[in-house]
């Protein structure tokens, strides 16, 4: 994107160092302690890029429930184990608003098929959270929102907009004894400590 520019409308695809930043980077830190954030439209390029340094890549259940759920590699029967695992990262949706605003017909049924459990407002957030937990994913990352059982307007990133976003605090008071417990409840359930 041209410097000075305020949108990416005169802006075009470029390589970038690929593994040469990669070796550099392993130099530095050996342990490699970076996630790889390998959704969207992606090529084979990337997945090679990724697995040659051993990333572990994202998986995210909101993307899970689709006509394709039995084979999306975000559904977790399909995780790996290097791999980190969210109900919904940054730029989705709280789980509450997911379920109640974008999701359609196929996607509340395959999720009501692949947890075995009726699925509606109240408890969505924690039937993704368990899926998440209960994942072969190393990592587990659960936005503060999904735990506390927030709606759509916690939301903190739209893409592709500018107004609105990065808005949502987290407030004192929100971080209860109750959530500490039901936090505490599944991170030793599924052994996560």
């Amino acid at each position: 994107m041209p410097a000075g520019k305020r949108t990416a409308t005169d802006g075009k695809w470029v390589n970038g160092p690929g593994t040469d930043l990669f070796d550099e980077l392993k130099k530095e830190f050996p342990d490699m302690p970076f996630v790889a954030e390998d959704l969207g439209e992606i090529d084979q390029s990337v997945y090679d890029l990724r697995d040659r340094y051993n990333l572990p890549g994202m998986k995210v259940l909101q993307f899970a429930f689709g006509a394709d759920n039995g084979s999306s590699v975000h559904i977790p029967h399909n995780h790996t184990f290097n791999s980190v695992v969210y109900t919904g990262t940054h730029d989705n949706n709280t789980t509450k608003g997911w379920f109640t605003s974008e999701t359609g017909t196929i996607q509340r049924k395959n999720l009501k098929r692949y947890t075995g459990n009726r699925i509606n407002t109240a408890n969505c957030h924690l039937q993704l959270i368990r899926l998440a937990f209960s994942s072969v994913a190393r990592l587990v990352i659960i936005p503060a929102q999904d735990f506390l059982g927030k709606s759509g307007d916690a939301r903190m990133n739209t893409p592709s907009t500018g107004k609105g976003n990065w808005l949502w605090r987290l407030p004192a008071q929100d971080l209860d004894n109750k959530t500490a417990r039901r936090i505490m409840r599944i991170t030793k359930i599924f052994g996560r400590i």
